[in-house]
């Protein structure tokens, strides 16, 4: 059922998988939903919810990411970190998040599915430290665009972006933009079946 929904859902907006990815995020979505009754990683609740909420939800932005080496800032349970892994193989994802019970969920996908490119760190988002800088900084309802930019300063790459994911656009929010940095886009997103609406928004230091 979760395998021919994705299929549909993919060819909606023009994405192709192999069937091993087909198998890693319907794969995904089962251990979110096996393991969200004991360690409340998500608010929903319906695998087939999951899978446009989460997956679909998080590919929107897939086309729009320029570079190798990003990082998922406050992942959760691998949101948008994880599907993005799956679909671009060739790039790397750093999954970021401060609580422990998350991060052992992550680490456990990637045993069981044998997503090879990306790692898991537990830490503060200000208290970490990467050896290498990012070609990307995601976020996905983690802060203000403001608070993004305040504690994830020390994270891209020279020429490096800011890719936040959000919802309905807050004009007041953006105008909190702070010096020394400047929206390059606002894309609007589309995403199957969710009548809501979803942004992205790229940002880059001057």
């Amino acid at each position: 059922m979760l395998s021919a929904l994705l299929d549909e859902y993919l060819a909606e907006v023009n994405l192709t998988a192999t069937e091993q990815q087909q198998q890693q995020l319907v794969g995904f979505v089962e251990m979110l939903n096996k393991w969200n009754k004991a360690y409340n990683l998500t608010s929903v609740r319906d695998p087939q919810q999951m899978l446009i909420r989460h997956i679909m939800d998080s590919l929107a932005v897939s086309a729009h990411l320029v570079g190798e080496r990003f990082i998922d800032v406050g992942t959760g349970p691998g949101l948008p970190g994880i599907p993005l892994a799956i679909m671009n193989p060739d790039k790397h994802f750093v999954l970021l998040d401060s609580l422990g019970k998350r991060i052992r969920f992550l680490k456990q996908v990637q045993f069981d599915l044998g997503i090879d490119n990306i790692s898991s760190v537990e830490s503060r988002v200000e208290a970490y430290e990467p050896e290498e800088k990012f070609d990307g900084v995601l976020s996905r309802a983690f802060a203000s665009i403001e608070d993004m930019l305040h504690w994830c300063h020390h994270l891209p790459a020279e020429n490096g972006c800011y890719y936040a994911l959000k919802g309905q656009l807050a004009k007041d929010e953006m105008k909190k933009i702070p010096q020394g940095y400047q929206l390059t886009d606002v894309i609007k997103l589309s995403v199957p079946r969710l009548d809501e609406q979803r942004h992205l928004l790229i940002v880059v230091k001057k």
